[in-house]
């Protein structure tokens, strides 16, 4: 629970695991020193207040940030089971993230506190140093700019996953107009290279753009990829793709259960590092 919260409050899974790392170093010290009355409550706040300094010191480099920007993905791995899937398409969503980072942090915090945990405002305000009122206040205005990232209804895992494989299959066959019909005219497609590999400079906008997109990338080779992982990443299904060196790109298709609404391409290689340590094998031949 604490590893979930503070990854939507950083987008970022390895520093969300060092804080709450650095938040049991802190609920250890405290406990030896004295008696903590409230272990969660302790840790909550600790882990939130850490992910807030590490916001503020994260702002910068996100405003100098080249092209568009994507959370670090995670994979859902099948053992997990289908509850763990639909937690990660609730929570941790590629649209809710974004809608997140478009707050304050401390509309981020306030909400995912009290909307997400259901901590109570008098918890709320104490963690975030504000009076109870403030952080209604807080949590209303974020309240009412993430409304629209949880647009559709829950779209059964194999219904979706099914459309990307057609999606694929359209790819491969260099089938635009299969591919075009996939889509819902007004798909996005986000790709994320930090300014470290080549990606898109701007989000893709229209079914027409994102399939010459697309058809450009499947007519230069496919950027050398030598293998495809199917998986599930952030509760969507998505695929992992494999060049010579290992990771280079994953992909999560978001559906309406009809068509593919948007595509989240993340090719940044520092936000593949930590599925290159769980998911990299031999390329095949």
């Amino acid at each position: 629970m604490l590893v979930r919260h503070a990854y939507r409050m950083l987008g970022d899974y390895t520093e969300a695991e060092d804080a709450v790392q650095d938040a049991f170093l802190r609920w250890a010290r405290a406990a030896q020193a004295t008696a903590v009355e409230d272990d969660q409550a302790f840790l909550r706040t600790t882990v939130t207040r850490l992910c807030l300094d590490r916001l503020r010191s994260a702002r910068a480099r996100r405003e100098s940030y080249v092209g568009p920007w994507l959370p670090e993905p995670i994979i859902h791995e099948a053992a997990d089971g289908p509850e763990s899937a639909a937690v990660l398409a609730d929570d941790l969503s590629f649209a809710l993230l974004l809608a997140l980072e478009r707050l304050d942090p401390l509309e981020r915090a306030a909400f995912l506190l009290h909307d997400a945990l259901g901590v109570p405002f008098s918890e709320v305000a104490q963690t975030l140093e504000r009076s109870e009122e403030a952080v209604r206040k807080l949590a209303s205005r974020a309240r009412v700019r993430v409304q629209d990232a949880h647009r559709g209804p829950r779209v059964p895992r194999e219904k979706a996953a099914q459309l990307r494989d057609r999606f694929l299959a359209a790819l491969q066959r260099d089938d635009a107009a299969a591919l075009q019909a996939l889509l819902v005219q007004d798909v996005v497609l986000t790709s994320d290279g930090g300014g470290k590999v080549a990606a898109a400079a701007v989000p893709i906008i229209g079914s027409e753009r994102v399939t010459q997109f697309f058809m450009g990338v499947a007519k230069k080779g496919g950027a050398g990829v030598r293998r495809i992982e199917f998986t599930e990443i952030n509760g969507l299904p998505g695929i992992v793709t494999f060049d010579s060196a290992g990771i280079n790109l994953a992909v999560a298709y978001e559906t309406d259960g009809e068509h593919i609404r948007a595509i989240y391409a993340v090719r940044n290689p520092d936000k593949l590092a930590r599925l290159a340590r769980s998911l990299v094998k031999e390329p095949s031949p």
